[in-house]
């Protein structure tokens, strides 16, 4: 699903929500997710799962177009992790 798809379900869902309104709602809820985790925090859905992020070495790497080795700085990578009731519902 796009988050195109997503719109056009939740209006469906909603029909007394302008269309607008349904794209802001969207907006804020990624934006607070995204915000959360740039802070270092987590976000957790209950029944579908939590947000976090992870820590990533620094490390040597490899352009794959010229086989040159590069310097990888650390990072901090976003990390999904499903809830029990999603994982369930998955594997029926």
């Amino acid at each position: 699903m796009i988050r195109s798809e997503l719109l056009q379900e939740l209006q469906k869902d909603n029909p007394e929500l302008r269309a607008d309104e349904v794209e802001q709602v969207v907006d804020i809820f990624f934006d607070e997710i995204a915000q959360r985790l740039a802070e270092g925090g987590r976000v957790e859905l209950r029944g579908f799962g939590a947000f976090s992020t992870r820590e990533r070495e620094a490390r040597s790497g490899r352009n794959p177009r010229t086989g040159e080795t590069v310097d990888v700085p650390e990072k901090r990578v976003p990390y999904f992790k499903a809830g029990k009731e999603i994982r369930e519902r998955l594997n029926k």
